[in-house]
C-alpha cells in the first residue's frame, strides 16, 4: 500500500496501481511527479488517448502500438518516437501507462 495523492492505494512492486479503479487525475499527478514529470495539456491528452485504448482493447499499449495510436489519433506531429520521449523521457509507454492508472505494457523493457 503506497500513499498517493494523499490516498492509500494499492502499488505494485514498480509502481503501477494494483486497481484501475484507484486512478483519479489528482493520483496521476502524484505519480508524474514521482517520474519527475509535469504534466500539461500534451500529457493529459496522451493519458485520455491510453486509457481509452485500454477501455477498448484491455491492454496498455507498446511503443509501436502507441506510436500508430498517437499518430492516428493526434497526427503525424505528435505521432512519433522523439516526441513521445521529449514528454515521457525514460519510457514513454511504460511512464504513460504508470500515469495513466493502467498495467504495465507488455513486451516493455
Amino acid at each position: 500500500m503506497a500513499v498517493t495523492a494523499g490516498m492509500a492505494v494499492a502499488r505494485d512492486k514498480e509502481g503501477y496501481l494494483r486497481h484501475l479503479g484507484d486512478w483519479t487525475p489528482e493520483i496521476a499527478q502524484q505519480l508524474a511527479e514521482e517520474e519527475g514529470i509535469t504534466l500539461d495539456a500534451r500529457h493529459h491528452a496522451l493519458i485520455e488517448l491510453v486509457r481509452d485504448y485500454f477501455a477498448r482493447k484491455e491492454v496498455s499499449p507498446a511503443m509501436r502500438p502507441l506510436v500508430r495510436l498517437v499518430k492516428e489519433s493526434l497526427g503525424p506531429e505528435a505521432g512519433n518516437s522523439m516526441y513521445l520521449m521529449q514528454l515521457f523521457p525514460q519510457s514513454p509507454a511504460k511512464q504513460l501507462a504508470k500515469i495513466a492508472g493502467l498495467p504495465r505494457p507488455t513486451n516493455c523493457l
